[in-house]
């Protein structure tokens, strides 16, 4: 363990280990903008510059080893200089648009400006241009603001294996952005929104969906109704100070009221719906011999990434529409049906963690009850914009019900937000129809996991294999080992976001640390109010909730029937980009197969 001294402290730190990393272990707080521990260290903003003894000028901590007899300084005038000078270089080539940019306050380089008590420029020059980028139904480019920091090439294609961005042109007019500093409309690019939760400035943001929601509340032919995700209600608390994985369920009711909602409802009511379509699609596999695994089909990007990149894997995903989708269209049918109002005048509003689902409600295929299923989607981050805006403060507002018929869900809807989510609410009503008995255990902890994870659940004395991966990268080495013969599922849950929908592209933006697994661990707490809200639940599955056995009595008929086909059931469409070879076919004569 190499011995060295920084800022005249004697350290002890481990082989390999970098000065920055030494530093921060000593309490030295080093800056960074570019910098993503175990996802980014490109060196290339500059800002984390330390002196040397002995060497003839300074060098980016971030990718400088700590060696044996070392002597650092961090913070003496030079150093402090330098530092001052590479933000300045930075700002040089930035548009000034603090006052109306998405990241005023929570830009890491307004932080580092701040901190470095940078008040004029000393440095102008040329300035880049590069136009807009908002052809995307969900994520809009602004190179302009782009510092080159590469934390948007990493994410990409490190974690999530799409590989859209790459550094374009050189020197001055370098930027990160699509091959020849295209539209993401012209890639395939999935739409997670990762790329923004890492981005350090406001070159990058979602589609702003605001505008058209405050006009939808304020048109008085309009019936506007809202849906909120299950991982809302412990995600929003972070913009108004509560600790993180805050559950504020019914403040969170309260405020939607106040904007002017006609009705509130629950997002985790369509998860029910998912659960049960979901599960008797599986239980139609099992019985028929496959295809294998069942992919779920809840997360658009993901969907997305499966037909770009793995179109031969189509007939695997799960055809049932993503809860937001189910309760869209059950919304414009059977609310409508229960409210006596024309389907045409009900305008669907959801809250989602994510900004994919903008993406999704604009698919072709989603209208099949004769409008379109969502009409507006909203992130986390738009609606606490619009709570902002009007005034509204969480913190002061009382616990309200949601409205009915579609605002009660189990408890196994509940999870859908939190990380094997999805899976587990499917397997507490799929263990239950293929033994016929009750489950002992409700819950199912062997499928909870921040990444990749498989698991082999006794059902009576069959077994089903199941695996469930965060992140569209760990997806497709699980897909690679699946088509290798390695690995062999029944099961497969599949989200693009680290630790799930908590961890979506549209939550709210985490700039205290540049770990990226703490980052992914600040993410993964936020299901703690999840977990918390499904064991105080009366009916923790799906098949159990009275309102959805009330919707299919009254309804659906049956899941899996026509109307529900109709309805609730979807198509896929293959984009033949960088496709390898489809999935080979299996017969499976076992309706499980045993270990």
């Amino acid at each position: 363990m190499p011995k060295l001294l920084i800022d005249d402290r004697e350290l002890e730190v481990e082989e390999g280990i970098t000065v920055l990393e030494a530093a921060r272990k000593a309490g030295i707080d080093i800056p960074t903008l570019c910098y993503l521990k175990d996802l980014n260290a490109p060196a290339a903003c500059r800002v984390c510059l330390v002196q040397v003894e002995g060497r003839p000028t300074m060098d980016a901590s971030c990718v400088l080893p700590a060696q044996e007899g070392m002597k650092v300084y961090t913070h003496t005038p030079a150093v402090l200089s330098a530092r001052k000078q590479m933000i300045e270089l930075l700002l040089s080539d930035h548009p000034f648009e603090c006052l109306t940019c998405e990241r005023n306050l929570n830009c890491e380089l307004q932080r580092m400006a701040k901190r470095y008590g940078i008040r004029d420029l000393r440095l102008e020059g040329a300035r880049n241009h590069f136009p807009i980028d908002d052809l995307s139904p969900s994520v809009v480019r602004e190179p302009d603001k782009c510092i080159r920091c590469r934390r948007c090439i990493s994410v990409c294609e490190y974690y999530q294996s799409a590989g859209i961005y790459r550094m374009v042109e050189r020197s001055f007019n370098a930027v990160a952005g699509p091959a020849f500093n295209g539209s993401l409309m012209e890639t395939p690019c999935i739409y997670c929104g990762q790329c923004i939760t890492v981005c350090p400035t406001g070159a990058l943001r979602e589609q702003d969906s605001t505008g058209r929601v405050w006009e939808a509340l304020q048109d008085p032919g309009l019936h506007v109704v809202v849906q909120t995700a299950p991982s809302i209600r412990s995600t929003i608390g972070e913009e108004f100070g509560y600790p993180v994985g805050t559950l504020l369920t019914g403040q969170m009711v309260a405020s939607l009221r106040r904007l002017g909602f006609d009705r509130v409802f629950d997002d985790c009511f369509g998860a029910d719906v998912t659960v049960m379509e979901e599960a008797t699609e599986l239980m139609e596999r099992l019985e028929r011999g496959g295809p294998f695994p069942q992919f779920t089909s809840c997360c658009p990007s993901w969907v997305r990434f499966c037909e770009s990149f793995y179109p031969g894997l189509i007939d695997n995903l799960s055809e049932v529409k993503s809860p937001q989708q189910c309760f869209g269209a059950l919304a414009k049918t059977y609310y409508a049906r229960e409210a006596g109002i024309d389907p045409a005048r009900i305008f669907v509003v959801s809250i989602m963690p994510c900004v994919s689902k903008k993406y999704e409600l604009l698919r072709p295929e989603m209208a099949d009850s004769g409008c379109r299923d969502v009409d507006a989607e909203l992130s986390t981050r738009e609606f606490a914009q619009m709570l902002f805006q009007a005034g509204i403060d969480l913190r002061k507002l009382p616990e309200e019900e949601f409205d009915s018929p579609m605002g009660y869900a189990s408890g196994a809807g509940v999870i859908f937000g939190s990380t094997g989510g999805v899976m587990e609410a499917t397997l507490r009503t799929v263990y239950e129809w293929v033994t016929g008995k009750e489950l002992d255990r409700v819950e199912f902890p062997e499928v909870r996991s921040q990444e990749y994870k498989d698991a082999e659940i006794q059902m009576g004395e069959k077994r089903l294999k199941v695996a469930v991966a965060r992140g569209t990268g760990e997806a497709r080495r699980l897909i690679e080992a699946i088509l290798k013969g390695e690995k062999e599922y029944h099961f497969v849950e599949v989200m693009a976001c680290p630790s799930g929908c908590v961890g979506g592209g549209g939550q709210p933006i985490y700039i205290e640390t540049n770990d990226w697994n703490e980052q992914v661990a600040h993410r993964s707490r936020r299901a703690g109010g999840l977990f918390d809200s499904d064991r105080s639940k009366e009916f923790r599955k799906a098949h159990h909730n009275p309102s959805i056995v009330k919707l299919y009595s009254d309804f659906l008929g049956r899941p899996g029937n026509d109307l529900a086909h109709r309805l609730l059931h979807t198509r896929y469409v293959s984009r033949k980009l960088y496709a390898p070879e489809p999935l080979p076919k299996k017969e499976h004569k076992q309706k499980v197969q045993p270990l």
